[in-house]
């Protein structure tokens, strides 16, 4: 089938919501996305609240969580595995970058601190997230010392991390990458190596080997702090920033609004235009929460808040669907 263009659509919010913000981490869970960190000014962390928005009945709570509650951080990241949300690393209100592996399960909202040494990755923030079946994938960004590039696993089977090998000169320590499983490989898209980078790379955890790609096609601009999702052989990118602001973290640089995706057979880019039926486009804007999930059935990308051209914190919710073949 080919891919051909997509939907967006903007989502209700009912109840009492985490509110605007930006550098939050987002991760779906059946029907229901869990929020967790950000900021509405620039370095200072919101809260420590567990949010979650149910996307069937579109109604915000807070979940009564127990356990080893993470304090307040910003630069966060979380995905799931299961029915289990793993948040790592992130930056405190001192500014300290952060190295802890949470877990949160959701059947019975206990938190529980899992990792918080040197056997697993080093303090970082403004890195990225994904996973598998059975590994939670841990990449690149802003470490004590500067921009990192390492790439980790934790098995949440056998709860122990596993450290991969460096991917070599090319691809630069960077912030704010795209981090996607795709076809059982690890890819690396882009992201900010003291400017932005428009690079890809890809790990295959079998053969243990580091490959940089080639790309073709509608090929986007070098860009950070995007939204991403891998859906079948897919990755997918919308907004980021491809400009940054001349006042580094505290003001708002250049973003994009159009969404992309690479083909990881052909690594062919193509952009995808809005289809007929599209609703609310929710415009350019980076550092937001983000996650893959399912919404009426479909697989797509959830979008929640981020920052905006304006440098305001937003609160809105946008669902986005690939559409196939025009279907």
């Amino acid at each position: 089938m080919a891919l051909v263009q997509g939907k967006w659509v903007k989502l209700n919010q009912k109840g009492t919501g985490p509110g605007a913000r930006s550098s939050h981490a987002v991760a779906i869970v059946g029907q229901k996305a869990y929020v967790f960190g950000g900021e509405f000014s620039p370095r200072v962390p919101v809260d420590n609240k567990l949010h979650l928005f149910d996307l069937k009945e579109t109604t915000w709570a807070v979940a009564d969580a127990t356990g080893d509650i993470p304090p307040p951080r910003v630069g966060v990241t979380m995905a799931a595995v299961g029915s289990t949300i793993y948040v790592f690393g992130g930056r405190d209100s001192e500014h300290n970058e952060l190295n802890e592996l949470y877990s949160f399960d959701t059947c019975t909202n206990k938190w529980t601190l899992l990792s918080s040494g040197p056997t697993g990755p080093a303090h970082r923030s403004y890195h990225s997230t994904t996973a598998d079946d059975r590994h939670v994938y841990i990449f690149g960004g802003c470490g004590v010392a500067g921009r990192l590039n390492d790439l980790w696993a934790y098995d949440v089977a056998d709860q122990k991390w596993i450290k991969y090998p460096f991917p070599g000169e090319n691809c630069k320590g960077r912030g704010g990458p795209g981090l996607v499983v795709a076809q059982g490989e690890i890819w690396v898209v882009y992201g900010f190596a003291g400017h932005e980078v428009d690079d890809v790379h890809c790990f295959d955890p079998a053969q243990q080997k580091w490959a940089e790609v080639e790309t073709t096609g509608e090929k986007p601009t070098a860009r950070s702090v995007f939204s991403t999702a891998g859906i079948g052989k897919f990755v997918f990118i919308y907004g980021g920033e491809v400009d940054p602001s001349d006042m580094g973290h505290m003001g708002a640089g250049k973003f994009a609004q159009e969404v992309y995706a690479l083909d990881t057979e052909t690594l062919e880019w193509r952009r995808l235009e809005d289809g007929p039926d599209s609703g609310l486009h929710p415009g350019p804007r980076g550092w937001c929460a983000f996650s893959s999930g399912l919404l009426d059935g479909k697989e797509g990308l959830l979008v929640y808040g981020g920052n905006s051209p304006s440098n305001d914190r937003l609160d809105d919710i946008f669902f986005f669907t690939p559409n196939f073949d025009g279907k």
